[in-house]
């Protein structure tokens, strides 16, 4: 068990069906608490992550930063040492959290990004889309600020401080290569360990289901790190 204090955030968008059993495997994990902010789900999303037993932060406004930012808000009154980030569907594992956690607590890192492209990815789980965006957005940040990453995964750790010292802003899917990019720009320590990623266990990616959802998303990465270079 981690000496750290940790607590896990999770947006979550219409994930009734998934929460049940993201919940319970975060049980018995170390952490002090799991977040879940509801993003303006229309099904009974809020509801089911109450009953297994996650405090539950309401964000009416859609969007992937906007709902961790709210989060941020809510855990900034009594902040953890370690924030988790992972998504609410089932596809991060808990089982790697312990591995996540591990370069923080060492004093190794403030950052920590899970990576899909170094661990074990399903057979579907990541499209040809999000592995070329992801491997594009790393090889950029590799050559304007000399940190190379593989990986855009969602399944992340980073401390509170750190957090401060971000000052995130992004309100929507910019959210993970905003945090990478300014982690890089200023020079802080971010460490990659390779994860697991699995096929979400029930409906849609809202950003990788659709061709839109991932045109946007890429051209949002590219525009996060054009921005980031001329602040």
């Amino acid at each position: 068990m981690s000496e750290l204090v940790c607590d896990a955030l999770m947006p979550a968008l219409n994930e009734a069906e998934c929460l049940p059993t993201v919940l319970a495997s975060l049980r018995d994990r170390g952490l002090r608490d799991v977040w879940v902010v509801d993003n303006g789900s229309t099904d009974a999303t809020a509801e089911v992550a109450r009953a297994g037993g996650a405090r539950v932060v309401s964000c009416p406004q859609r969007g992937y930063g906007r709902a961790c930012l709210k989060g941020l808000e809510a855990l900034s009154a009594a902040p953890p040492d370690v924030v988790v980030f992972l998504d609410a569907d089932g596809s991060d594992d808990p089982d790697d959290l312990a591995a996540l956690l591990a370069p923080l607590e060492r004093g190794e890192a403030e950052l920590v990004v899970g990576s899909r492209a170094l661990g074990r990815a399903e057979a579907g789980a990541l499209t040809p889309v999000q592995r070329f965006g992801n491997a594009l957005a790393g090889a950029l940040i590799g050559a304007l600020w000399g940190v190379r990453f593989t990986d855009l995964g969602p399944f992340r750790a980073v401390r509170w401080s750190t957090l401060q010292a971000l000052s995130m802003r992004d309100p929507d899917f910019g959210w993970t290569v905003e945090m990478q990019a300014r982690a890089a720009r200023l020079g802080l320590r971010v460490v990659e360990v390779p994860v697991a990623y699995r096929r979400r266990r029930a409906g849609q990616s809202k950003i990788a289901g659709t061709l839109r959802g991932s045109v946007k998303a890429g051209v949002k990465i590219l525009w996060t790190i054009a921005r980031e270079r001329v602040t």
